[in-house]
């Protein structure tokens, strides 16, 4: 005995029998779709592209600012601490800051430049020595060809002959290059006098400016921006800070005689994450090759290596929340495409306005998912908070109060 039976929905193949156009209509709903988000995308490139150009057009006077936005993100909370607690105008408690960070960065060169500035010709000449060392061992152990150290030599000598002029023009300009510099430093300093002084009235300016309906958002997100860029830097300049300690120590141990410009290089080079941290290591260990011979260089390497690991499975997660963490291959690109485009400024600032961009694009992706499915569970789910349906019955009424 056969009965129909509604609830089974037909197949595809009986609906396309019936309509034989549905076909048409799939493709041509998957082709305009196509189409659609096609030229979206489109949109989005010209936009990051004319950005870019705005970028490039302004970036002398863009500089300074995002200089002055780090430094003010990293000093902020000294200067909340002295509101706070001491009661000092905010003025007052900003121009203190201030002061106070150029003394005491001024009394670090003052008392490191001395023992750096004259050592920094042998480092590249030890460094050149030891890439020799490297390159005759591979020879030797027929691992390259002569012929091929010679053709990478002979590239690279045409290429610093090609550039020449280049070096030429930057050396005459050098006068130009040290006047913009202590524009630029003036100008960064004034911007972090003033970012600190009155940054914290620019978030409910923000707000009230987009409206109520952005304004909440605006607010939240330029609090998870200030939050990540002060935290971002002040934990790579404490990771950088240890990377050098004990990198310094090594070279101590093993009998490098650079030990100081050597751990400053590495200090400084900490701050481009991955890239600047291996340039400084593969330096360190060239250097030690001419200084102390193979087995010396070999167990620094070791240490090197042992210490970036250490950084980043320890110091990273432990220093800094999951949130603010950016893969290895998005950190590289970022350094890359930076350092292209607006070279060491751009190497220096291309992760932490990376890191902030990720929170921009984490806070877009937490508004366009779904709301979670409420859980199945016998009893009230844990929290302090439990949602009530107003409608159910022998609910609570809702507190006027909170309105």
């Amino acid at each position: 005995m056969t009965s129909d039976s509604p609830d089974v929905p037909p197949s595809a193949t009986t609906i396309e029998a019936v309509d034989p156009r549905l076909r048409e209509r799939r493709i041509g709903t998957g082709l305009a779709w196509l189409g659609t988000w096609s030229w979206r995308w489109v949109g989005v490139a010209l936009a990051i592209a004319v950005l870019g150009w705005l970028v490039g057009m302004v970036w002398s006077a863009l500089f300074p600012v995002l200089l002055a936005l780090i430094v003010a993100s990293v000093l902020a909370p000294a200067v909340g601490f002295l509101v706070r607690r001491v009661k000092l105008p905010r003025a007052a408690a900003a121009g203190l800051v201030v002061i106070g960070t150029l003394v005491v960065v001024g009394g670090v060169i003052a008392g490191f430049a001395p023992s750096v500035a004259g050592q920094g010709d042998r480092i590249a000449s030890d460094a050149a020595q030891g890439l020799e060392k490297l390159e005759n061992w591979a020879v030797e152990r027929e691992l390259v060809t002569e012929k091929q150290v010679t053709d990478a030599l002979s590239e690279g000598r045409e290429r610093l002959q090609n550039s020449a002029g280049s070096i030429a023009n930057g050396l005459l300009s050098g006068v130009n290059t040290i006047t913009s510099g202590l524009v630029t430093l003036l100008l960064t300093l004034v911007l972090t006098f003033l970012f600190l002084k009155d940054g914290h009235r620019f978030r409910p300016w923000a707000a009230r400016m987009t409206g109520p309906r952005v304004g909440g958002h605006v607010d939240a997100v330029l609090d998870q921006m200030w939050t990540t860029l002060g935290g971002f830097v002040r934990a790579q300049a404490l990771v950088s800070l240890i990377d050098a300690v004990l990198i310094g120590i090594a070279l101590a141990v093993i009998g490098v005689p650079l030990v100081l410009p050597l751990a400053v290089l590495t200090f400084f080079g900490g701050f481009v994450p991955i890239i600047g941290a291996v340039l400084a290591g593969a330096i360190a260990v060239l250097v030690a090759l001419v200084s102390v011979g193979f087995k010396g260089a070999l167990i620094l390497l070791v240490v090197i290596l042992v210490v970036q690991q250490l950084e980043g499975n320890v110091l990273h997660p432990w220093l800094q929340s999951r949130a603010m963490q950016l893969h290895a291959g998005v950190v590289i690109l970022a350094v890359t495409l930076g350092s292209t485009l607006f070279g060491i400024a751009g190497a220096f600032l291309a992760v932490p306005l990376t890191a902030v961009a990720a929170v921009v694009l984490r806070y877009l992706s937490a508004l366009a998912d779904p709301a979670p499915p409420p859980a199945v569970v016998d009893g009230p789910p844990p929290g302090p908070a439990q949602a009530v349906d107003p409608a159910a019955p022998g609910s609570p009424a809702p507190d006027a109060s909170s309105e």
